[in-house]
């Protein structure tokens, strides 16, 4: 009798846990390939393609945080010019904001850290992206994967160019309280993240 009870206890379980909908990103346009985002910045707008053939687990995870409204009032903290503009993990008051992970890395999709690409900011562990993008500011070859990993790109910019070429010439120093460098003078912040219409 018991053990009736406990396959149909386990069946019930597995059924509640199939009827779950996901909650990765996945769900999001699940049929589009290639969602479009638009960045609204305090410099203006910029609209990204993102790559979900190449980098599913990076759009996935991309897509969920913008669908949650998390970029909303986050900072770009991390500028160098001709190199990356980064953000996504810091509200204005440079305090770092929850994430939901750690995000396998993808950088041998064969996408390469060309000029306007965006891809995930990691820290050394190759597999530590969460919820910090970049976009290039230049080739940088050396941030593609080779004898290590690189850093996974999972898009490209494909309108607001000059919006980013805006951005990455700020004015920047090292911040008072943190001691970070190459910190934006004049915050710039990205308002929010829309996911435009599929085409």
């Amino acid at each position: 009798m018991w053990q009736k009870l406990l396959v149909s206890g386990l069946l019930m379980a597995s059924m509640l846990c199939a009827a779950q909908p996901k909650d990765d990103g996945s769900q999001i346009q699940a049929d589009n390939y290639y969602p479009r985002v638009k960045l609204e910045t305090s410099m203006g707008d910029i609209v990204v393609e993102l790559n979900r053939s190449r980098a599913p687990i990076a759009v996935n995870n991309f897509l969920r945080y913008s669908v949650k409204r998390s970029y909303e009032g986050t900072i770009f903290h991390r500028v160098i010019a001709d190199f990356v503009v980064q953000g996504g993990g810091y509200d204005e008051e440079f305090a770092e904001l929850p994430s939901y992970g750690y995000l396998f890395n993808e950088s041998g999709n064969g996408l390469k850290n060309q000029k306007y690409s965006i891809a995930m900011a990691r820290q050394n562990d190759p597999h530590s992206a969460n919820r910090q993008f970049f976009f290039n500011m230049n080739d940088n070859e050396s941030l593609d994967p080779g004898r290590h990993w690189g850093y996974t790109v999972f898009g490209t910019v494909v309108e607001g160019y000059e919006t980013l070429d805006k951005i990455a010439l700020v004015k920047t120093d090292t911040d008072p309280t943190f001691g970070w460098p190459d910190v934006p003078v004049e915050k710039v912040v990205l308002k929010r993240v829309v996911i435009l219409p599929a085409q």
